[in-house]
C-alpha cells in the first residue's frame, strides 16, 4: 500500500454519532471534546484495572436492592403491630388478657382481623 491510500483510509473514518451531533451539528467547543475523550480513556483504564472490585460493588448493591422491599415490609409490619398493641392497651379493657394474647390481637388487627372490636372499650 502506498502512503496515499493509508491517509485516505484515515480520512474516510466515520465520526461517532455523538461527536457528529454535538460538535459538528450543534457546534460545541473542541476543548470539551478533548476533556470528554480524556475522561473516556481514564474511565476505560479504571474499569480495566478495577474490574474485580467493581463487580463486587455491583453485586452488593444489587443484593441490597433486591432485599430492600422485604426488609421494608417487615419493618412496616412490626411498626403496625407495636401501634396496635399500644392502642389496645390504652383504649381497651385488657383485664384478664395476658401480654401474648395482646400481641396476637395486634398481629391479627394488622392483617385485617376484627377481633379487636370484640373487646370492650375502657370507660373513663
Amino acid at each position: 500500500m502506498n502512503p496515499y491510500e493509508n491517509s485516505k483510509k484515515k480520512k474516510d473514518k466515520h465520526l461517532p454519532w455523538w461527536v457528529e451531533l454535538l460538535f459538528v451539528q450543534i457546534g460545541l467547543p473542541d476543548k470539551l471534546l478533548v476533556k470528554i475523550l480524556k475522561a473516556k480513556k481514564s474511565s476505560n483504564e479504571f474499569i480495566k484495572n478495577e474490574k474485580k472490585s467493581l463487580m463486587t460493588f455491583l453485586f452488593v448493591i444489587t443484593t441490597l436492592a433486591y432485599f430492600y422491599p422485604v426488609i421494608k415490609h417487615a419493618k412496616n409490619k412490626l411498626d403496625c403491630e407495636a401501634i396496635a398493641k399500644n392502642y389496645i392497651i390504652k383504649n381497651k379493657n385488657t383485664i384478664g388478657i395476658n401480654n401474648r394474647e395482646i400481641k396476637m390481637l395486634s398481629t391479627n388487627f394488622c392483617h385485617g382481623g376484627e377481633e379487636i372490636y370484640e373487646i370492650d372499650n375502657l370507660k373513663n
